[in-house]
């Protein structure tokens, strides 16, 4: 008897079978991947630094609005990362 995900799984394949990538596909999505870790880790890591800066000064509006940057920049780079994942994934191989 099959659980309730594997059903759903084999419907959801019948309906968009997965797209098969090729070895440079996956070179370049891994390549994507590794790129925007670091980019994004090179910033948190500043911005984590000027939080710590208005967290000593008690600048609670300065850490706040260090803080909406930081995930605002989160969620810049993994929509840019996803768009430029999925141009891979629909270029011709």
């Amino acid at each position: 008897m099959k659980s309730a995900y594997e059903l759903a799984m084999e419907r959801l394949n019948k309906s968009s079978p997965a797209a098969k990538l090729t070895d440079a596909q996956r070179r370049e999505l891994a390549d994507l991947d590794s790129r925007y870790a670091a980019k994004i880790a090179e910033r948190e890591i500043f911005l984590k630094g000027e939080l710590e800066k208005a967290q000593e000064k008690g600048d609670l509006e300065e850490y706040e609005q260090i803080a909406r940057q930081l995930s605002s920049l989160r969620k810049t780079l993994s929509a840019e990362l996803e768009e430029k994942k999925d141009q891979v994934r629909n270029a011709k191989g």
